[in-house]
């Protein structure tokens, strides 16, 4: 196992890639690239989080920056913090949607973003250099704690002129939600109890030992699903462990795919804000549809957070984001944030009168996803093109990441993984049976 280093920041397993001495050094090879200042350290609810975050702080020390410990908090509303302060970085100590014996660094610019693709080789310059800089004795960094992320964060979601939180309030929702004992336990039920919403929690204890696999899909949210019919609920809530990914379950306990997260979202903000819209390359064909609708332009960028971001900010996008349940609004902050999403997409029901006409805006659209060990005789993009065209002649392909083979009416993305030693192949179609098969296809041309 390697490690993986992307713009999806540096992940690996406890113990066997990811120790304290390997975290020190990438830790300070990331303070030797940040300019002086003060830096903000977080981290989800991982069992390994701790000395992640004990590891990471020493170096930063080290290197000579003041560290803020920012303690237990949502990736949004570290970034939200860095963002709002005078830090001049942050890293969260969270491996998102992977299992629990992950962790990983992701690391933050002084306005929040994450690090670009020339930002993160910067860093491994420093990473892969004989010596770095470190402090003296009296030249050290010193440390803080600054517990106010999580409130400022919920605050300034409140404050959006694009959620009537009144009218919310006096629509009295029931709300489940699944915070797979994550870094969103407290945040979620707080923000939707400040919109007048009766909560029923689940999971929601901020432990890190995730009750099943904590990547916020419809196949992983059995119990959710269940809870929110036997209930009576409106509709479901679940997040992911550093809260950037939002997935949703309709009145009576019926799935609904993470990719229209984003679709549900960005049709309420387009109903009141005109603007182009980002999304990557895997994100839904259903948000085609959606700028149609409101006539604004849609443009689709490489996987990974950092670059839907970029492009955001390029084309003064009001709202994107990626199919994985991540909603983007530049207005509030540039980057991933299940807790907007869940704001939005209370104030859309309450705006269509339910989740399901929310839903039924838009043409049916069925995605399936499936990967292969990163093996090297499938880690050929040669073969992946050869497989792609078996499935028809008339097809456009993109070579922006991967390789994404086009067909108007449905579509196939192959391409190594930001977060994983896999590659991926996703599918869409009108049926998810279709979706099923083009896969298929694809992985016997592969293996």
């Amino acid at each position: 196992m390697a490690l993986k280093i992307s713009v999806s920041g540096i992940r690996g397993i406890i113990g066997e890639d990811l120790d304290a001495e390997v975290l020190s050094r990438f830790a300070s090879a990331y303070g030797a690239w940040a300019p002086e200042g003060p830096i903000v350290v977080a981290r989800d609810s991982r069992p390994s989080g701790p000395m992640v975050s004990m590891a990471v702080q020493a170096a930063l020390s080290s290197t000579g920056h003041d560290v803020i410990d920012a303690g237990l908090l949502s990736t949004p509303g570290t970034e939200y913090l860095v963002q709002t302060t005078d830090a001049v970085g942050g890293i969260i100590v969270t491996a998102s949607h992977n299992p629990v014996e992950w962790n990983a660094l992701k690391l933050l610019r002084s306005d929040g973003l994450f690090l670009s693709q020339l930002d993160v080789d910067a860093v491994l310059k420093h990473f892969n250099a004989e010596r770095r800089d470190h402090r003296t004795a009296l030249k050290l960094g010193a440390f803080s704690s600054d517990d106010s992320g999580e409130k400022l964060h919920l605050d300034a979601i409140l404050a959006l002129d694009l959620i009537d939180c009144e009218k919310v309030r006096a629509a009295k929702l029931k709300v489940v939600v699944d915070c797979v004992e994550g870094a969103g336990g407290h945040a979620l039920p707080a923000l939707l109890r400040e919109l007048g919403a009766e909560v029923v929690e689940m999971y929601c204890g901020c432990t890190g030992m995730f009750p099943h696999d904590p990547e916020p899909r419809a196949d992983h949210l059995g119990e959710l699903q269940e809870k929110v019919a036997a209930t009576g609920a409106d509709l479901g809530l679940a997040v992911d462990p550093d809260v950037d990914r939002l997935a949703l379950v309709d009145k009576g306990g019926v799935p609904v795919s993470e990719e229209m997260t984003l679709a549900v979202a960005a049709d309420h903000v387009l109903g009141q804000r005109k603007g182009p819209v980002v999304v990557n390359l895997s994100t839904t064909m259903v948000m085609d549809r959606v700028a149609e609708a409101h006539d604004v332009p849609i443009h689709r960028t490489a996987v990974g957070e950092a670059n839907v971001v970029q492009k955001m900010l390029d084309v003064g996008s009001v709202v994107g984001g990626e199919g994985n349940g991540g909603v983007i609004l530049p207005q509030l902050h540039p980057g991933r944030d299940a807790l907007l999403g869940a704001a939005l997409v209370l104030a859309a029901v309450v705006e269509r009168g339910s989740l399901k006409a929310c839903l039924d805006r838009w043409p049916a659209a069925s995605m399936a996803k499936d990967k292969l060990a990163l093996r090297p005789e499938v880690d050929d993009p040669r073969q992946w093109e050869a497989a792609l065209r078996s499935l028809g002649s008339e097809g456009q392909m993109d070579s922006t990441d991967g390789l994404k083979y086009d067909l108007g009416d449905r579509w196939v993305h192959v391409r190594r993984s930001n977060t994983e030693n896999a590659l991926r192949i996703i599918a869409e179609a009108g049926d998810l049976q279709v979706a099923t098969e083009l896969i298929h296809r694809v992985k016997s041309n592969l293996v």
